[in-house]
C-alpha cells in the first residue's frame, strides 16, 4: 500500500505538470494536486502500520522544499521543474506546509482516519474551491489581513462541507460511527476553516487550516 501511495502522488504531480502545460493556469494545476493529494486519507484504512501515513506524507515535505525557491540546489529544481513551477506559482512555502500538516496528523492519528480527513479535506478541496471561485467570480471584496472575497470564502465552506459529508460516508462504513453523529462536528469544522483561511496571511492557510479543522473536530467530537 506504501508502495501504491507513492505511485499515486507521483502519478498526481505528473499530471498537474502536464495540466500546466496545456490551456489550464497554473492555479488550476497547483490547485488540482492539493485536492489530489488530499485523497490520500482514503487509502489510511487499509495501511497494516501505524506509520505508514507519516512514511507517505513525510518524504514530501522534503520533496516540496527542495523544488521551492528556497532550496539550496537549483540543479533539483530544474530536473524536477513540472513540481517546482507549481511550487513557485503558488506561494514558496505552501506546498511545504501542505506536506508538513499532512504529516504531523498522519503522526498523530493514523488509527482515525476521520480525524486527519477533518483537517486535510478542507485544506484539498474547501481551499481549492475558494481560489479558484475567488478568482473567477469573486466581486464582494472584504479585508481582515489579506483580501479576500465573500463568493470564495462561501465556496470554501460549501467544498469543505460537501468534502468531510462524503467522507463520513465512506468512513462509516469502515468504523463504528454514523454520519448523522458527525454532521454537527463536520459543520462545526466548516465554520472554522473558513474563518482560519479568511484570516489566514499568504501562505499559511496550508497549516492552519489542517491543524484547526481538526483540533475543531476532536473537541466536537468529545476527544479533546
Amino acid at each position: 500500500m506504501i508502495v501504491l501511495s507513492y505511485f499515486y502522488v507521483v502519478s498526481m504531480i505528473l499530471l498537474s505538470s502536464r495540466l500546466s502545460s496545456l490551456d489550464f493556469s497554473q492555479k488550476v494545476s497547483r490547485k488540482f494536486l492539493h485536492a489530489m493529494i488530499g485523497n490520500l486519507v482514503f487509502f489510511i484504512p487499509f495501511f497494516s502500520w501505524g506509520l505508514s501515513p507519516f512514511l507517505v506524507a513525510s518524504p514530501f515535505i522534503a520533496v516540496t522544499f527542495l523544488t521551492s525557491p528556497l532550496s539550496p540546489w537549483g540543479f533539483l529544481r530544474e530536473r524536477l521543474r513540472g513540481l517546482s513551477e507549481l511550487t513557485e506559482e503558488g506561494h514558496h512555502t505552501g506546498l511545504i506546509l501542505y506536506s508538513i500538516s499532512f504529516s504531523l496528523l498522519a503522526l498523530l492519528y493514523a488509527p482515525m482516519p476521520y480525524v486527519i480527513a477533518s483537517g486535510v479535506l478542507p485544506m484539498a478541496y474547501g481551499d481549492s474551491a475558494a481560489a479558484l471561485v475567488g478568482q473567477r467570480m469573486g466581486r464582494r471584496k472584504y479585508r481582515l489581513v489579506t483580501e479576500k472575497s465573500l463568493e470564495g470564502s462561501l465556496a470554501m465552506f460549501i467544498a469543505s462541507l460537501l468534502s468531510l459529508f462524503v467522507s463520513g460516508l465512506y468512513f462509516s462504513n469502515l468504523y463504528s460511527f454514523s454520519v448523522g453523529g458527525k454532521l454537527l462536528s463536520f459543520l462545526a469544522v466548516s465554520v472554522v476553516v473558513t474563518v482560519v483561511e479568511a484570516v489566514s496571511p499568504r501562505g499559511l492557510d496550508n497549516i492552519g487550516v489542517p491543524l484547526a479543522g481538526a483540533l475543531t473536530f476532536l473537541i466536537m467530537d468529545g476527544w479533546l
